[in-house]
């Protein structure tokens, strides 16, 4: 079983995102969501869930698992690496992901960035978190001039960063 990075060509608007088709059919999936505010054409106003980059997904299964499901889907594929071999889709380690993963759902605020977003400056001292939920996790912190929450960057290489806020009493610096 690894995480492979997946891609979802449907419309942002789709009733039936490829995030929620490969949960219907059983697979582990995971897609960073972040909560905004839609308006609809009646002049309605509802706060929704949302993927915070539409076609990016994350799919636990094996390569054998998830091929035929992506040859009856067309609308999902699967992410490459640049210039690797011919067809050698994107994975990302399982300890990374549910380092993740775990980082992400247990935190109330998430900020996401792209890896060129994050400058040296931004990383500041290394950390460990004692207590709380996310007890046990290491990493940075977040040094942003002006910014008063702390916050830890978790990451997944070359791919996505997050920015988790922790509490000041739950930080040990190492």
């Amino acid at each position: 079983m690894s995480w492979y990075v997946m891609r979802d060509l449907t419309r942002a608007n789709n009733k039936r995102p490829g995030w929620k088709r490969l949960s219907d059919a059983g697979y582990r999936v995971f897609t960073p969501m972040t909560w905004k505010i839609r308006h609809s054409s009646v002049g309605k106003t509802t706060r929704q869930l949302c993927p915070v980059i539409h076609d990016l997904l994350f799919v636990e299964s094996t390569r054998e698992e998830l091929d035929p499901f992506v040859e009856r889907e067309p609308m999902i594929q699967y992410r490459y690496v640049k210039g690797g071999a011919y067809r050698e889709a994107m994975e990302v380690s399982s300890e990374e992901m549910e380092r993740f993963i775990r980082a992400t759902s247990d935190s109330a605020k998430t900020t996401y960035y792209r890896p060129e977003e994050i400058t040296p400056t931004m990383i500041g001292k290394e950390i460990r978190i004692i207590g709380g939920a996310l007890n046990g996790m290491s990493g940075r912190l977040l040094s942003v001039k002006g910014m008063r929450k702390k916050r830890m960057i978790v990451e997944i290489s070359g791919m996505l960063t997050a920015a988790v806020e922790v509490e000041r009493d739950f930080i040990e610096f190492v």
